[in-house]
């Protein structure tokens, strides 16, 4: 049986009742978003809270995580009540669709590991189906709604997949939301890249491509890995 549980160096988070379990897609994108000054946090799609706790953990604002996930959000919810940072996270079951026509102000960081796969044939699991796939809520709905929530001076970071960038990017300039950072992750050192994290800002500006290695070898983390994640995992 799997494990029910992550731990992590200051929190713990469970994921047994969650669709999509906790993985290396969103401790990347939870230490690579940049949150220095942040003042309001959005989490798009939170499931297991994993993100949100990761930014509660490098900033000192108050994060709200959404999720349309009714058995994903109790536990969220449950994962942030026994963290250090409960009195600054907020937990709801929220559709960002929904959110962006009635929300209160708007956020200086949103983030999102978005549901991204489309292949035909989608897994019969419906719930783990609206985790993965964009069927429900498209990468046009996603930016549309970050467009409306996110300030002026405001900063969306998500990860998707590397063969996505281009399109994800033509479809940002839609509503004129541009790459302000990019870095490409490999798994290995000789493997083409998998994923991308991108940074999405309303000025144009020059953005320079990184690369990020994950492991030299099986089980052997790269530097640059261990560096962004160190202060996460138990043994980094």
């Amino acid at each position: 049986m799997p494990n029910p549980y992550f731990k992590f160096k200051q929190f713990t988070v469970y994921h047994d009742r969650c669709a999509m379990k906790v993985g290396t897609d969103g401790v990347l994108l939870g230490a690579w978003t940049e949150v220095a000054g942040a003042k309001r946090i959005l989490d798009v799609g939170t499931g297991t809270g994993l993100i949100a706790l990761m930014i509660a953990q490098r900033s000192q604002a108050p994060v709200v995580g959404i999720d349309i996930d009714e058995q994903a959000v109790g536990q969220a919810q449950e994962n942030v009540k026994s963290s250090p940072w409960r009195e600054r996270i907020d937990i709801c079951r929220k559709d960002v669709r929904q959110m962006c026509r009635e929300a209160d102000g708007t956020f200086d960081v949103i983030v999102s590991n978005p549901p991204y796969f489309v292949e035909k044939v989608h897994c019969p699991d419906a719930r783990r189906n609206a985790a993965r796939h964009t069927a429900g809520l498209t990468f046009a709905d996603l930016l549309a709604a970050v467009e409306k929530l996110l300030s002026e001076e405001g900063v969306f970071s998500v990860i998707i997949p590397a063969d996505a960038a281009d399109d994800f990017m033509l479809l940002a300039a839609d509503v004129h939301l541009f790459p302000v950072r990019k870095t490409l992750i490999h798994t290995k050192p000789d493997a083409v890249p998998k994923r991308v994290l991108l940074a999405l800002g309303r000025k144009i500006t020059v953005c320079d491509t990184e690369h990020l290695v994950v492991e030299l070898e099986r089980h052997v983390y790269s530097p640059a890995y261990i560096e962004l994640t160190k202060d996460f995992y138990l043994n980094m």
